[in-house]
């Protein structure tokens, strides 16, 4: 199969506008997040609706496509870069994988896993998950949570524990049962990607504000690859000091 990688990045963030655009060690976020990716994929291309993010991936040799400055979710800009350089390239691809513009730290070995998936040609979708490993973790609403089958598949999303465990108190929870948090990458099929971009909202998405529940409730399969990697997101100000340390 051949994969191809785009980072959703816009200018207009609520919680730190511009984001794409601050220096971490020396190079733009959106750089380090670039040849992260590359590392790994022959193919990789930022998607943007801001000229100055445009012009800062062309400055660096990346490549970048224009995108409307409407969408509402990083999927269905993906979705509109993906048709964009498809016919620019005049080139189809397998697998799209979306890989979010404010992760720095993002790892090969994360996407390595996400192209893994695809060895089963039921899967639709690919996410990664990471065990839970503290209570706060475990009950922090921010925190999505997945339900996940013996074949890893993933059969919920929530930002609630799941599973309840009856009869154990709460703070025994993590020691009774392996937990997994989500970790928002994803990897589709190229038809899939452009069937869920125009799909309606669904009742539990809108229950859980949670855009995956769309795809679940309308049949979709998401396969889930555990890692080991902590993802480190960059959303807000804080956020840069929270990292200064880090070493890449």
């Amino acid at each position: 199969m051949n994969f191809i990688g785009i980072i959703p990045a816009r200018f207009a963030s609520s919680r730190f506008p511009g984001k794409p655009l601050v220096e971490i060690a020396g190079k733009l976020m959106i750089q380090r997040v670039y040849e992260q990716v590359s590392k790994c994929l022959s193919e990789v291309w930022v998607a943007t609706d801001d000229e100055r993010i445009f012009k800062a991936v062309e400055s660096f040799g990346g490549k970048v496509i224009m995108t409307s400055e409407n969408h509402q979710s990083g999927t269905d800009r993906v979705n509109e870069a993906y048709f964009k350089i498809n016919k620019k390239l005049g080139k189809a691809f397998d697998v799209v994988i979306n890989i979010q513009g404010d992760e720095p730290f993002i790892q090969p070995v994360q996407i390595e896993a996400l192209k893994s998936c695809f060895k089963s040609a039921e899967v639709d979708i690919a996410t990664l998950v990471k065990e839970v490993d503290s209570n706060i973790e475990l009950f922090d609403i921010n925190k999505v949570k997945v339900a996940v089958a013996k074949d890893g598949k993933a059969l919920y999303f929530s930002r609630q524990a799941i599973p309840f465990i009856r009869g154990v108190n709460e703070k025994e929870w993590i020691n009774k049962h392996a937990f997994y948090k989500h970790i928002g990458m994803y990897a589709y099929k190229s038809n899939v990607l452009q069937l869920i971009a125009n799909m309606s909202m669904a009742n539990l998405e809108v229950c859980e504000s949670l855009e995956q529940l769309r795809w679940l409730e309308n049949g979709l399969k998401i396969q889930t690859a555990i890692t080991d990697v902590e993802s480190i997101g960059i959303d807000t100000p804080d956020d840069l000091k929270r990292i200064k340390d880090i070493k890449f």
